[in-house]
């Protein structure tokens, strides 16, 4: 079960976000087998005040057009996993919507399986 934060300059139109679920989404199927309809993800727009990074970090030349997206997952996946999982959303973002892979921010979070609760009060994956 990921949640999805992704974070972009405001501005840009309901097909460019739609484009960005759509990729990670489909990122997540592939390689982290993730259900078609286990989808939770937020989008956040900033300002360019609210909007600060690096633009060269790691000797990686971003543009305003960077795409801060951040992963909170189940502990469960191998570090292949995660290289194929950074890969693929940077291929499919590079696709649709355009997205340049050096404009690709990823973050895991890693959490123990009984840190999740669905709905209704239940711990969903400690049964």
């Amino acid at each position: 079960m990921p949640f999805t934060r992704i974070a972009v300059r405001a501005g840009k139109p309901a097909a460019y976000r739609q484009a960005l679920t759509q990729g990670i989404q489909r990122a997540l199927i592939a390689t982290f087998d993730v259900p078609d309809d286990d989808i939770f993800m937020l989008i956040n727009e900033y300002d360019d005040s609210n909007f600060v990074y690096g633009r060269n970090y790691l000797g990686i030349t971003r543009s305003d057009d960077l795409v801060i997206i951040q992963l909170t997952v189940s502990n469960t996946r191998t570090v292949d996993q995660k290289k194929a999982l950074y890969q693929r959303i940077a291929d499919n973002l590079a696709e649709h919507p355009g997205v340049r892979r050096e404009d690709v921010f990823v973050n895991l979070v890693e959490v123990q399986k009984e840190n999740w609760s669905f709905g209704n009060g239940i711990a969903q994956y400690t049964r």
